[in-house]
């Protein structure tokens, strides 16, 4: 208990752990664990359920509640579709989650670049670590999924496996996460490389990896929403027709100054 007290690290995540596993799973199934395996098991809890209530609500709200105002009725995937996507996703969600958990524990041991709290270090450096941190995530998932594209092992044999998915009417909020487990984490990494390199304020660090399942789900609605450079769902919906433009994550920027982007409004005129 003592050593705890001097890692506000494992005193965070020991926290995040009794919070979610004491609500959710019976206490005679996590308490006995490990640290390291309450991690995961809360990691695999959460994940799962965002994953699940996040793409059914999404779903609900742009297919049903409002039927054809985002989407045309010949353009929503169905049902089985989306319960393809769930069964690949659910596959991989246990090797998911073990990314998250192994930078959890590098960071409780002081291997990371990491702080516990804001005022350790002040807004004005929290602000451009944070914008650092970003920056590099977004050149390291770029460069990651266009290697995942331009080595032809790893596409046939990893990221095909998300890329069955290639037409309006067959990508969906569940979609976010179908990827193989491998090609999943290797997309991810660049969060958890980042730690090593840049200082990070760890409770930040832990929640965009769970935005990560909110944004994939939203780059794969198909809805363009035209904010400027967010790299949204209209073009994530070309990267998946063309296989070769928009590879970025966040933003357009790396595909702008590498020569892949491709934008939503120019395929729009060409059709007109």
């Amino acid at each position: 208990m003592e050593e705890s007290y001097l890692n506000p690290f494992l005193d965070e995540t020991t926290f995040y752990n009794r919070i979610v596993l004491g609500s959710l799973v019976p206490n005679r199934v996590w308490n006995p664990l490990p640290h390291f395996f309450q991690t995961w098991l809360r990691n695999y809890v959460g994940g799962t359920l965002l994953y699940l209530v996040s793409g059914f609500l999404w779903c609900l709200y742009i297919y049903y509640l409002k039927r054809n105002t985002y989407i045309p009725k010949d353009a929503v995937p169905s049902n089985k579709a989306m319960l393809l996507q769930i069964y690949v996703a659910m596959k991989a969600m246990p090797w998911y989650c073990a990314l998250p958990t192994v930078s959890e524990y590098m960071v409780e041991n002081g291997w990371a670049k990491c702080f516990a709290r804001i005022s350790d270090v002040g807004w004005p450096a929290y602000l451009l670590y944070l914008a650092i941190y970003l920056v590099f995530v977004e050149f390291g998932i770029y460069w990651m999924h266009r290697e995942l594209h331009d080595i032809k092992p790893l596409y046939k044999y990893l990221h095909a496996t998300h890329h069955i998915y290639n037409k309006q009417n067959t990508l969906s909020p569940f979609a976010g996460l179908a990827f193989h487990p491998i090609d999943g984490i290797l997309q991810a990494v660049p969060h958890v490389i980042a730690l090593f390199l840049v200082p990070m304020h760890f409770t930040t660090h832990i929640a965009l990896l769970f935005i990560e399942a909110i944004w994939t789900a939203n780059i794969h609605d198909c809805i363009h929403a035209k904010i400027w450079p967010v790299m949204g769902a209209g073009y994530h919906t070309i990267h998946h027709t063309t296989y070769r433009h928009n590879y970025g994550h966040y933003t357009i920027w790396m595909d702008w100054m590498c020569g892949t982007l491709r934008d939503p409004l120019d395929d729009e005129l060409k059709v007109l």
